[in-house]
């Protein structure tokens, strides 16, 4: 594995307020992407009494080869998880929450009902606060989109991931225009914004990813995140490349260029890093 650039390391903060979210998410037998991918923001985000909700186990059905969250025959759901998530959610005083969910292509619907379920539990406890979900592709199942869209989340995430070129290298069980469907079908059919990231560092060029900010633009996305791939160990795919902070500057100007006037883009930006901000 390459060793980190500095201004991709982050400090270990443990203060009252990280103790608290991690004794929260205990008691209430949560699972954060925080912890199981590994995300270099868990302890600014846990400072800030906020954390990324990871619903549906911790066993996802796909083996995507960048991702630290483990590939194994998932356990049922749990059926109180939605109302534990909404009393957390209450705990916290979070104004705004994020849900997302590893991939459950065993359950019939992907584990949409689901997703539905915890935002309606939190709309109970939590009247004012904002919801946003990131979502596998649901296999484009239709269905599965419209249980989402009755929902009504206030985002809908779902991650490209990455360009074309490098997709089925990175993600050999998902399929890049899929992704783009099930962005476009929500935005055709609802008024629920709209939002996707890609992970840089693959391999790509800088024409590959000005193709996928195009794509992004064409089905409507609203919102779209960049950051930095960093490999979780030596088992997933190797860091391709390091982008420098200037290269950061010009992929602004790119988004800007491509019509996406609503982005977090960075090193260490992650999907819903500072989400309620944007």
């Amino acid at each position: 594995m390459q060793r980190l650039p500095e201004y991709l390391k982050r400090p270990i903060i443990d203060t009252d307020r990280t103790r608290t979210v991690r004794r929260i998410l205990k008691t209430k037998c949560l699972n954060t992407v925080c912890e199981n991918a590994r995300c270099p923001n868990k302890n600014e985000c846990y400072t800030k009494n906020t954390a990324t909700f990871l619903i549906m186990g911790n066993d996802c059905t796909r083996n995507c080869r960048y991702c630290n969250i483990s590939c194994a025959k998932p356990e049922p759901l749990d059926l109180e998880e939605p109302k534990h998530i909404a009393e957390a959610i209450q705990a916290l005083n979070l104004k705004y929450a994020v849900i997302t969910s590893v991939t459950r292509d065993d359950l019939p619907d992907g584990g949409a009902e689901h997703f539905a379920n915890c935002i309606k539990e939190i709309r109970k406890l939590n009247e004012d606060v904002k919801i946003e979900i990131l979502t596998p592709d649901f296999k484009g199942n239709e269905a599965s989109l419209n249980t989402i869209i009755d929902a009504r989340p206030d985002v809908f995430n779902h991650n490209i991931e990455t360009v074309r070129r490098v997709f089925k290298t990175a993600r050999p069980q998902g399929d890049y225009d899929t992704s783009l469907k099930v962005l476009k079908y929500i935005k055709d059919n609802s008024n629920i914004k709209t939002k996707s990231g890609l992970m840089i560092g693959l391999g790509e060029t800088f024409s590959d990813i000005e193709e996928t900010l195009c794509d992004l633009k064409s089905v409507g996305v609203d919102i779209l995140t960049i950051g930095q791939y960093i490999q979780p160990s030596k088992n997933h795919l190797e860091v391709e490349k390091f982008y420098t902070k200037d290269e950061y500057e010009d992929l602004k100007k790119l988004a800007k260029k491509c019509g996406i006037s609503h982005y977090q883009i960075g090193p260490l930006v992650r999907s819903s890093y500072r989400a309620g901000e944007i």
